[in-house]
């Protein structure tokens, strides 16, 4: 089993954009023990991402409870980066 933030980061060679919520969802079978698997923890690893470059947000929205909902996707360098030194 990869490191969580590592699945993070994989789960983005295989979406095409994804929020904080999303990625929880997706990865809850297989990492749902880890104390890290909540949204608060899942953003900050998206935005360190974003600012290291691997990651960038594609778009806002408001979710029903009033609260920004950011989405990020992998741009084809950060594809590249994340598939080079996190193999499946």
């Amino acid at each position: 089993m990869k490191p969580l933030n590592y699945a993070i980061l994989k789960h983005f060679t295989k979406v095409e954009e994804a929020s904080a919520s999303h990625v929880v969802e997706a990865l809850k079978d297989k990492y749902g023990d880890f104390k890290a698997l909540n949204e608060k923890e899942v953003l900050t690893a998206l935005m360190t991402a974003e600012a290291n470059g691997l990651l960038e947000e594609s778009r806002y929205e408001l979710s029903g409870s009033g609260d920004v909902v950011i989405y990020y996707r992998a741009h084809q360098e950060g594809l590249e980066a994340i598939n080079k030194y996190i193999k499946d």
